[in-house]
Formats: C-alpha cells, structure tokens, sequence
C-alpha cells in the first residue's frame, strides 16, 4: 500500500434508497468509489453512461461492477449461454468505465465438480474479458457449490493463469466459514483484484442468511479484520479498501448517517493496521458533567430528586438557564431549553480528556464535526460533537475551568450521600443507531465495547451494550429494543438515566427513605427469589428489602443500585456501589426494574 491514506470505497448495496442516493450518500461520506451493484443499475431509469457521468460530477470512480453469477464448470451449452451473457454485461462495463467484474464461484445445479473444468473456462472468460480491456476477480463465496474458500479458489486461478484472472477476497466468506487468513500472505498481490471487507457477530446459523441479513461495518462485530487487512496488505495488494454488508438495518435506514459510519468504520480499521488516519485517543479520567434538557415542569421535580439525593444548587451560566448541581465529584447541569411540557432527557455529556484539542481533532478525523456553539467572550471554549442519536459530547481539560461559566461555584459539597461521581450514563439508542453508537463512541471518543447483553424485559427483548475506557473512569451503557412495533408500548418510552457512584448505597437507600425521596418501588417477589438463587446473609436481604435495593453478583464482585421513580418524561437517578471487581451494570435486574417503572407511571397518571 502506497504511503498516505489508501483509497475507500463501499458497496451500493451496503445502503438504502435509489442508486442516485446511494452515489450521492457515498460522496457525501467522502468515498473514493463504489462497487456498483448490479440490481442497483437495473432499477435505475439513468443509462450505464449516465451513472458513469454522475459518479464523475460526484468525484467517484465505479471501481467494481458485481455480481456475475453462475459461469464456470458447466456443460457446453450452458457456457455458449454464459458467454452471451458475459458478452452484454461487457457492453454495460464499457459504458459505466469500468475494468474490473465480479464473478462469483457457482451454486448453479448445471455445474460439475470439476476444478480444471472451472479453470478452463474462466481462463476462456478471462480471454473475452481482455479483449474488452476488463478484468475478471473470481471470489468463493461461503456457500459455493463446489468453490466455497479463498484458497480453492487461489488453486483455480493459478491454473487457468490468465493476466486478467485474479482473485477478490471477500473478509466474511473467509472468516464465516473459519477460514485462516494466515495463507494470504503467500498470494502475489497482483493477483489480488479486489478487497471486500465485512464485520459480523458470531451466530450459529445457516451461513447464507447469516451473509445476507446480519453483516456489521468494520469495528462493530466479532471478526479479527486488522489481521486479516494486515495479511492483505503484506502481498503488497494496491487496491481500494472497500466495503460490502448486508444488513437488513443499513438498507432500510437513511443511506446519509449510514454511509458516514460506514467511512468511520474503514478509518478507524485503518488505525487499527498502523496506516495514518488521525491523532490516538487521549487517555480519559471521568465524566465531568451530564446535561439534562428539560421544561419548567421536569426542571422543579429533578432539582427537588437531586435535593433528595444530597445535591446542592451551587451556580447559575451566566448567560443561559442552565443550574450547576453538585456533590463529590458528580455534577449535574439542568438546561432550561425544552419546550414539550414535562420533558426531560439526557442532552449533553462530558469527557474529561488529557488533551481536549486533540480529542476534538481526532472526532473531526472520524468525521464527527466540531458542532458549532455560541458563547460570551469570556466562556469556556468546549469542543462537542453529536453522537447519532443527537447527544452531544463535550471534551473537557482534567482542571474543569468550564465551572468558571457558573460565577459563584465553589468547591462541591463533600456531604449529601456519599455519592462520589458519575459511575455511567445510561442512553437508550434508536434500533437503527445501537451498532452505529458503539462504533461512535470506540472511534470518535477512544472507548471499547464491552460484549453484548440481551434479555427478555416485559415489552420484548433488550439489548445492551457498555462502552469504557481502558482505566474504567468513563462508561456509558448504549441500550435499544431488537424490535419496536405500533403503539403498544412502556408507559416510558425509551428511558434514560444517570448513575452516581456511592459509598454506601444501603445507608443512602435509608436516607433517601427518611426524606422521602421518590425511590422506585421493588416488589417481594424480586427479594423471595434472590433468597433462593443467593443465600445471602439474612439481616443483609432484610436490608435490601426493606430500602428497594436491588443486587447482581459475578465471579469478579457484587453490585448494589437503588434507583428513583422515572422523572419528568423518560429520566431517572441511580446510585450505585461497585464491590470488588465487578464491572457490569445489573443487567439480569432490569426486568424488574422496568415493570417497577411502568407500574410507577401509570399509578401516577392514572
């Protein structure tokens, strides 16, 4: 690979909408060029010369035409057949202005097992192909009849050893079938023609449809993709890094968003093999603040929640309606800006970055624009970026000279209930925007994905998915329903909410139970059952249950959380206590606590 940035391309039928919105989605993404899908053009009423024309004014070559189905080792009469129909997709490759044809190893009933047969008769294509001044990549597909891995089908290129016969790797077909990319290494890198790239969860399925409705971006599944890149490059392979993934998702989903994640996926993969893409990730040191936007209503029952749970109004912006909240290290800030009554949700989160010029260098290499921001002469100049589900993202210095913007905050109040700090922020993701979120966060902000959880919660099934950086100061749990249909639904839509970090949560529990907190109510039913499954100690499950204290335990440690009732719209509070290693975030206790929810908010308006 030449020194600099390689070239970058995606598969048409990576996104939704017309060919002419995929072109303009690509573009706009900053692609180099496409593969140009062949049921794109058909449905397309724009000529072959037209789309050539269009991808030009768009600054895009058509670095691939695919796929070309079904052509070797069949009998005579099928290939005079194949031939013809090799012959007028020639013509259309000449006008789109293309050199290079994917032809796919065959699942047709015609053909023989027969691999000198099948080199016989590419080579034969090969020879129309040149003759045309076009290239032939010939690619196993995982489901092949005969051919279904890159190495058979290296053994039939380098015997039909025509100069316009190569191979195109596809990173799916080989890692779905538990291939070893190791081998690559030792194909000449002229005889690699194209390079296709796709991530995906492990799955135990049928491996067609495993192909067709569950591939990833690079960076968002289970697939070692920088060694496989590494072996790619290592033959010296001068091609475009290009991307093909289907996903039922992607296709359905607006192809603008779409394709930036997909640009940001390539990059971030880039990083990963050592090419130059942007300035490491600072290392990070907590969360510095969380913004709640909210209307009059939602902003008096949060400031009298956070009250309750021992915060202190310690400034006003000067010169916006935002109130600065504090205790220990937490801080939460409540933005007056909503305008729906009784709304309130997570609008803003900060990171503390050892150098925030430099995090917010790198989001503009990963293509998350600076997000422009009004601000007095003498304000903190904060640099924020939009995550995409809208939450924007604030890099912060470890001195907090932001609080300098709330005159008259002082150091935070060290009593209340022990809380500490932000533990995590919980932020429930649009279905489109789970996998898209994580990679946000691991590219843009340095964060790693933990595995992903999923559970059976009273409305269907959940997942979840945490994103920390490798100290563990920063984390944010990324939360979205697999499927959301019609109106029926929790009485709180899409929730989130805060974490502080605590002590002492049972003491806090009690306190909270004193003043008459809104502490969400757990049924007996949850307690009878952790008996059963935990036997802890007698006066500890009496403690639990008597202060709503819910508990999770692994091999690592234990986890106590107590939450409040859902505030305003769809926000809550939580304290939690880590002990010992744990590093979860109670999921298996979330059933419960959404059905204690929905119970809460339909007993409160009804």
């Amino acid at each position: 690979m030449p020194a600099g940035e390689p070239r970058r391309a995606i598969a048409t039928v990576c996104l939704s909408g017309t060919l002419e919105d995929k072109l303009a989605a690509a573009a706009a993404a900053g692609f180099d060029g496409v593969e140009l899908f062949e049921n794109d053009l058909v449905a397309s009423a724009a000529s072959p010369a037209e789309i050539r024309q269009r991808c030009a004014d768009l600054g895009l070559t058509i670095d691939l035409y695919q796929p070309f189905r079904d052509f070797e080792a069949v009998p005579p009469d099928v290939l005079r057949a194949n031939l013809r129909r090799a012959e007028r997709k020639f013509d259309v490759v000449e006008q789109l202005g293309v050199d290079l044809v994917l032809v796919c190893s065959t699942t047709s009933p015609d053909a023989v097992d027969d691999d000198e047969l099948a080199a016989e008769q590419l080579r034969l294509l090969a020879e129309r192909a040149a003759a045309r001044g076009v290239r032939v990549a010939y690619e196993a597909l995982a489901w092949g009849r005969f051919v279904n891995t890159y190495e058979h089908s290296w053994r039939i290129v380098r015997s039909a050893d025509h100069p316009a016969l190569g191979l195109c790797l596809d990173s799916f077909h080989v890692f779905s079938r538990g291939g070893d990319p190791t081998l690559i290494r030792t194909i000449p890198g002229d005889k690699l023609f194209f390079l296709q790239l796709a991530d995906a969860p492990r799955l135990d399925m049928d491996v067609l449809q495993w192909s067709r409705h569950h591939r990833l971006f690079p960076g968002q599944g289970s697939f070692d993709l920088p060694t496989f890149v590494d072996h790619v490059l290592s033959t010296g392979y001068r091609g475009p890094l290009s991307l093909e993934v289907f996903n039922d998702v992607f296709r359905q989903a607006d192809p603008k968003p779409a394709a930036l994640d997909a640009m940001r996926s390539l990059r971030l993969l880039e990083e990963q093999v050592g090419l130059p893409v942007a300035a490491p990730a600072p290392e990070l040191s907590g969360l510095a603040f969380a913004e709640l936007t909210v209307d009059e209503d939602a902003a008096a029952k949060l400031a009298e929640a956070l009250a309750a749970l021992g915060f202190e109004r310690t400034g006003e912006h000067a010169s916006k309606p935002v109130q600065l909240w504090e205790q220990g290290g937490a801080r939460v800030l409540l933005n007056a800006k909503a305008e729906a009554p009784d709304s309130a949700a997570i609008g803003a989160l900060a990171v503390r970055s050892a150098d925030p010029s430099r995090s917010a260098s790198r989001a503009d290499a990963m293509h998350a624009p600076i997000l422009p921001r009004t601000r007095g002469p003498q304000e903190a100049n904060l640099a924020s970026v939009a995550a995409p589900d809208g939450t924007e993202v604030f890099f912060c210095g470890d001195s907090d000279s932001w609080l300098a913007d709330f005159p008259g905050a002082g150091a935070p109040p060290a009593s209340g209930l022990g809380i500490t700090g932000i533990d995590h922020i919980a932020l429930t993701q649009p279905f489109d925007h789970f996998d898209e979120a994580a990679l946000f966060y691991r590219s843009v902000v340095g964060l790693e994905p933990e595995p992903i959880a999923e559970y059976a919660a009273p409305f269907g099934m959940v997942r979840t998915r945490g994103v920390v950086d490798p100290g563990g100061s920063v984390r944010i749990a990324l939360t979205g329903t697999l499927v959301r249909r019609g109106e029926w639904a929790p009485a709180v839509r899409d929730p989130q909410h805060i974490a502080f970090a605590c002590d002492d949560v049972l003491a806090a529990a009690r306190a909270l139970r004193e003043r008459g907190a809104p502490v969400l109510r757990v049924p007996d039913n949850y307690y009878d059952d952790l008996d059963a499954r935990l036997d802890l100690d007698g006066e500890l499950l009496a403690q639990l249950r008597q202060n709503s204290v819910l508990h999770d335990r692994d091999e690592h440690g234990e986890y106590l959380h107590v939450c409040t009732q859902v505030l305003g719209s769809r926000i809550f509070f939580e304290l939690v206590q880590r002990i010992g290693g744990y590093a979860g975030y109670g999921v298996p206790n979330a059933p419960v606590r959404m059905a204690a929810h929905r119970r809460q908010r339909l007993a409160a308006d009804g």
